[in-house]
């Protein structure tokens, strides 16, 4: 947890800000989750990850927009073949 906690901060995920009159808190809960790792290679890890309960939100009251980066395969596979094609450097 204390990791979680620690990228989320490092990477300013959220800033605090005073709650309105008639607003509610949205609440969040931990996922807990176990990672094998390869026998021989990597240990046993646990990794923790906090959740916010997006159920309790509401549109334009607890959110305005919503922001999800997807990139599909094949877009890649794509811009990877034009950097091939006119020998152009990827960084």
């Amino acid at each position: 947890m204390n990791e979680e906690m620690l990228s989320l901060e490092k990477n300013q995920t959220w800033k605090v800000v005073s709650l309105l009159k008639n607003q509610k808190v949205v609440g969040s809960k931990w996922v807990f989750k176990k990672k094998e790792g390869i026998p021989g290679v990597e240990a046993l890890r646990y990794k923790a990850r906090l959740v916010a309960n997006g159920f309790t939100q509401v549109e334009g009251i607890d959110y305005n927009e919503i922001f999800l980066p997807v990139v599909k395969h094949c877009s890649i596979r794509v811009l990877v073949a034009i950097v091939n094609m006119y020998d152009l450097e990827l960084e």
